[in-house]
């Protein structure tokens, strides 16, 4: 093999030297071959701007226009009289003064009943306009309406277009030289105004929604649940591959069963207890952490959005999700909000997520935001401690982290999954062995979340089987 990867490679050598010949002869010796560099392209990132202010902003006023008129008669020795109207032009009874509080008795018609005033005691203009909509976004910085940038598939982008808003002007000034001198010819690699994402996403949230695990029927197994029990805990608690799994399960038990019995017997169990695993009533602290990490489904790519108590030691989410996007981080965020709020009307005050730098986590806050759900998302960035920020939180992400390296020792003998149910299966087992039968030495080697009807049996199958049957009869009695 590797004398044909060297012919190969002479191969191709030889061909790259023929074509530029042919080359020199066809264009000249003044042409010359590209030779291959590196080059290091500067990309704008992905940032996340304050939330706008929905609804136009009211101006703030500034003065008391009876002190206004106490100062005019101190300095000129007798008292501003109202307007005299000309030519009938008559403000409207709502055309008070937003800065100073005059009433209309003060206030000039500025441009013919066409909605600009003119205040006589503060010498401000301003317009009385119709009242907007209350889903109108406008800049926090500088009170300016947005306005629509660009249509995407999941979200309209707004933009504020004030060149004296003091978001970009801020911007503008944080800049170096050099930097000054790239904005001058390719501005669009950076971000200097504000920006604010309106999105479209069909998703309920705080709603107890959960991938979709279509119920298989548990095939009959000839010989007792207990090596139904056997097999989950060769096979979960000490992430044996299926194949090691059925031939421990023949070479110490005499039981002989394929590799494809026991995937189908996983796949049968999962959706079984996923509901009792997902909205069982843990007792949680205040101390959430989140990140993501890589599996493989029918040899692609794919994520788990893993999010985790981390004073508790429970797993809150674990979303199997195609893409690495905000929308991902939502449903993954919700499954953590419906834990959290229980049995309460709503999500506990002061609520705080630990995540990585990834900006989907930022968006996803936005997103909940729109729904009026406020939580903060604390972003630890970088592998050092550079900011206070990190420094304080570094610990969760550190515990997350140590999640995700359990979750691989569990995942590693797969070397992937073949379907989509696969995946959920082998991660709603692991969940469930991690949460009600693992002990964790962060706790004092115990058990995560106490089940009484599982600490009074002797060993771990007959612990498998009756999850499995309180499983059966969660379901039961939530359908009823």
């Amino acid at each position: 093999m590797q004398q044909i990867i060297n012919y190969l490679l002479i191969l191709i050598k030889w061909q790259s030297q023929v074509i530029t010949y042919l080359c020199i002869l066809a264009f000249g010796k003044a042409f010359k071959p590209k030779t291959e560099k590196v080059t290091d392209k500067k990309y704008m990132k992905l940032s996340v701007d304050p939330l706008p202010i929905f609804g136009e902003p009211p101006i703030q006023q500034v003065w008391d226009y009876a002190d206004l008129l106490k100062e005019y008669f101190a300095k000129h020795g007798k008292e501003l009289r109202p307007v005299r109207r000309r030519g009938g032009k008559v403000p409207p009874e709502d055309a008070t003064c937003p800065y100073c509080g005059a009433p209309p008795d003060y206030v000039y018609d500025n441009n013919g009943g066409r909605g600009a005033f003119w205040c006589k005691v503060c010498d401000e203009k301003f317009a009385v306009r119709k009242p907007s909509k209350d889903d109108e976004p406008y800049c926090p910085f500088c009170y300016h309406k947005l306005e629509l940038r660009k249509t995407r598939k999941d979200f309209d982008i707004y933009r504020c277009y004030n060149g004296d808003c003091p978001f970009r002007q801020k911007n503008l000034s944080a800049m170096t030289a050099e930097q000054k001198a790239l904005f001058k010819r390719s501005p669009h690699l950076f971000k200097t105004r504000f920006i604010y994402r309106k999105f479209h996403f069909q998703f309920t949230p705080l709603s107890k929604q959960n991938e979709y695990v279509p119920l298989v029927e548990l095939p009959r197994i000839t010989a007792s649940p207990h090596v139904l029990g056997l097999i989950l805990t060769y096979h979960i608690n000490y992430a044996i591959s299926l194949r090691k799994t059925a031939a421990l399960m023949f070479d110490v038990h005499g039981v002989k069963i394929s590799h494809q019995t026991i995937a189908n017997y996983c796949d049968a169990v999962a959706p079984r207890i996923k509901p009792f695993v997902d909205h069982f009533e843990y007792e949680l602290s205040d101390s959430f952490c989140g990140d993501e990490t890589y599996i493989k489904i029918g040899g692609v790519w794919n994520y788990v959005f893993f999010f985790f108590d981390a004073v508790k030691k429970i797993i809150l989410s674990y979303r199997v999700q195609k893409l690495r996007g905000w929308k991902s981080a939502a449903m993954a965020i919700n499954d953590v909000l419906v834990k959290a709020k229980g049995k309460s009307e709503a999500i506990p005050e002061g609520l705080n997520l630990i995540t990585d730098g990834n900006p989907i986590y930022l968006l996803a806050q936005h997103w909940f935001a729109q729904h009026g759900i406020n939580f903060d998302v604390t972003q630890v960035i970088g592998l050092t401690n550079d900011d206070p920020v990190s420094k304080e939180y570094r610990p969760l992400k550190q515990i997350i982290e140590r999640l995700n390296r359990t979750f691989k020792g569990n995942y590693k003998p797969t070397t992937g999954f073949g379907t989509d149910l696969g995946a959920i299966s082998k991660l709603t087992l692991f969940v469930a062995y991690f949460n009600f039968l693992r002990p964790h030495s962060g706790i004092d080697s115990k058990i995560p979340a106490v089940i009484p009807e599982l600490e009074a049996l002797p060993h771990m199958p007959a612990k498998w089987c009756e999850l499995i049957r309180l499983g059966e009869r969660f379901a039961m009695e939530n359908a009823a």
